[in-house]
């Protein structure tokens, strides 16, 4: 049996900030498209 102790917590992992912006981007970018698109069908369907 082993008597360390670990509590789960891990050290944060160090992601370059361009990988980050990236990643959001491919995320972002078509959610944006798709909401905006659903926003001006809507409003074509009741305005």
């Amino acid at each position: 049996m082993s008597t360390a102790h670990t509590t789960g917590a891990q050290a944060p992992a160090k992601v370059s900030t361009g990988k980050l912006a990236v990643a959001w981007a491919l995320v972002g970018v078509p959610l944006a498209y798709g909401i905006y698109q659903t926003l001006t069908r809507v409003a074509a369907l009741f305005g």
